[in-house]
């Protein structure tokens, strides 16, 4: 059992000047991470679907943090409409976008569909977060420089290793259970990031892909978690001992996108601000190979 002080503590990285995207960061690891940018000097444009919890949670910061580069973008995950709409709209500032954090997430929730058809587990946690991150890409490229490399993070889950990707039935319609689709689909991330990080090294881009396990965290991902599971992280006494607060899950994705020791560092899997290994299925190049072409063809991508 890890303590709270034994976490390893994130090294700030000075970033004034540049421009991070956090997804589904108005509550959780994906605020606090939001908070740990803002505090390093980055502007930070908070991603999601929940306007009145953004709102709210940019109101916060601007006053926690002292700082105005904070700011709300609508952004539903679920809707390849949004996102196209999204990026559009992003694109169109003409700001530079340094690091981008594919932090929303959909944990154990029963079967529905996005309105493009998919199962909702592989729709926001996997399929979303690729494209949001394919249209972004040529931003993200020009942004970059051989000394200051853009960063994509990507949040995925201890729990890949028990995931098995079923390339013909990404929608889980033979997978019965909510966790077997949720392992699935982050399974998906660390296949997805592994394979892009490859892509970018091959054509000598200033850009790397992480990956990360961030902890079993107290937070609203568990609300559709059985109530004897819910009880438990609500328990005082647990909260950073055993279950990790939203600040201590936030540090992994801060070292990630801050650290030094990071810079031009890719294709890795972080666990408590560490490279680890990740599942020796996530290694398998003819997998993420295959993964990466049914998912282009889902999207309609060249």
């Amino acid at each position: 059992m890890q303590t709270m002080a034994s976490w390893p503590k994130t090294p700030l990285q000075e970033m004034s000047g540049r421009v991070a995207i956090v997804t589904g960061a108005s509550s959780g690891i994906g605020l606090e991470t939001v908070k740990g940018l803002c505090k390093a000097g980055a502007t930070v444009v908070i991603a999601c679907k929940n306007q009145a919890a953004s709102e709210r949670a940019v109101k916060d910061i601007t006053n926690d943090v002292n700082t105005s580069k904070v700011e709300y973008m609508f952004l539903n995950l679920a809707s390849f409409q949004s996102i196209r709409s999204f990026v559009k709209r992003f694109l169109a500032r003409n700001w530079p976008l340094h690091i981008l954090v594919n932090n929303a997430g959909v944990m154990l929730a029963p079967y529905t569909e996005s309105e493009d058809g998919h199962e909702m587990h592989i729709a926001v946690n996997y399929l979303g977060h690729f494209l949001l991150t394919q249209l972004l890409l040529d931003r993200l490229k020009e942004s970059a420089s051989a000394t200051t490399f853009s960063r994509i993070v990507n949040v995925s889950s201890c729990v890949h290793d028990v995931g098995a990707i079923q390339i013909d039935d990404l929608n889980g319609q033979l997978s019965l259970t909510p966790d077997s689709r949720y392992a699935q689909s982050k399974l998906a991330v660390v296949l997805f990031s592994h394979k892009l990080q490859r892509l970018l090294s091959t054509h000598g881009c200033y850009v790397t892909s992480n990956v990360l396990h961030p902890g079993i965290v107290a937070s609203d991902l568990y609300r559709h978690a059985p109530l004897w599971c819910r009880a438990v992280l609500g328990f005082p006494g647990l909260k950073g001992v055993t279950f990790k607060t939203s600040e201590q899950g936030a540090a992994t994705t801060l070292y990630a996108c801050l650290s030094p020791e990071m810079e031009g560092v890719g294709g890795k899997y972080l666990v408590n601000s560490n490279i680890v290994s990740s599942s020796s299925a996530s290694y398998n190049t003819q997998l993420q190979d295959s993964l990466w072409t049914e998912t282009l063809n889902l999207l309609k991508l060249d």
